[in-house]
């Protein structure tokens, strides 16, 4: 199923420890970027949680933020022993170059920035529910992105369809504009210079053979199915369809240069703003 990469999702659970909220953004990106905000007591989940989500989500800048709200009886203060046996190997070594200065207590020491922080009970069921409301965000934020997905592919279609039709009308149209154009050229070249029959017919069909553009037409219709085939199949097809697109882009002028005529410089013209347009949806697509 054809996904967009534009949604958001958001997930608030209540535990009898506290309150969990998930808000997951994504929007359009050349490729796949995760960013993952944790409270920090929880920053280890954040390369699981990264890993996870890179098994589902192939393509487009993901948001994703955690905020927990814990109940009081579920706090209680815990001091950081690492960082505390750090700074007091830091104090010993400035003790052993800088003599007479005041040696600082306990207190000095727990009031030390990150010495004193509140700890978390019942840390590995807070993590599993954390894991658990992000499968169902995620889960949302999928569901979202394929329903935006499928508004995104009827409008795609309906530009192929419109695109077609410009196609075809050229094709009816181009045998009379070609004769038309190979009768004033006819009648310029025999006004302007004296050549035999044989002669003048064969700078006529030089001229002709330029101004055909029978061959961009094809190559219109030959991307044009490709599209419609690309956006059937079951995996990440946004960057297929934004290079097709260029391609269609490409003919669309081509067929606009070497137009010599006011109705196929309007077809042309028409053609690419419905480009334009399936482009710009395009962009969207994962």
């Amino acid at each position: 199923m054809i996904r967009s990469m534009t949604a958001f999702a958001r997930i608030e659970w209540q535990a009898n420890w506290g309150q969990l909220c998930w808000e997951l953004r994504s929007v359009n990106h050349r490729y796949l970027d995760i960013s993952i905000r944790l409270p920090e007591e929880f920053r280890r989940l954040e390369v699981t949680i990264r890993e996870h989500m890179k098994q589902y989500i192939k393509r487009g800048k993901i948001d994703c933020n955690l905020h927990l709200q814990f109940n009081e009886n579920k706090k209680k203060l815990q001091v950081n022993l690492e960082l505390a046996r750090q700074l007091g190997a830091a104090i010993q070594q400035v003790n052993g170059v800088i003599t007479n200065i005041n040696q600082p207590n306990a207190i000095d020491i727990l009031n030390w920035q990150g010495i004193l922080e509140p700890g978390i009970t019942d840390v590995e069921i807070i993590e599993q529910s954390i894991l658990e409301q992000l499968d169902i965000g995620l889960s949302q934020l999928i569901a979202n992105r394929e329903r935006e997905g499928t508004q995104l592919a009827t409008m795609i279609k309906q530009r192929c369809v419109a695109i077609d039709q410009e196609i075809k009308q050229i094709r009816y149209e181009l045998p009379i504009i070609l004769q038309n154009q190979r009768e004033r050229l006819q009648t310029r070249l025999a006004e302007l210079i004296k050549l035999n029959s044989e002669r003048l017919e064969q700078e006529i069909t030089i001229l002709a053979q330029k101004m055909d553009v029978a061959e961009e037409l094809d190559r219109l219709n030959a991307h044009l199915i490709e599209i419609k085939q690309t956006m059937e199949k079951q995996s990440v097809i946004g960057r297929r369809l934004d290079f097709l697109t260029q391609e269609l882009h490409r003919e669309a002028n081509t067929l606009g240069a070497k137009s010599n005529h006011i109705n196929t410089s309007s077809h042309a013209v028409e053609l690419k703003v419905l480009i334009d347009q399936m482009r710009e949806q395009i962009q969207n697509i994962e």
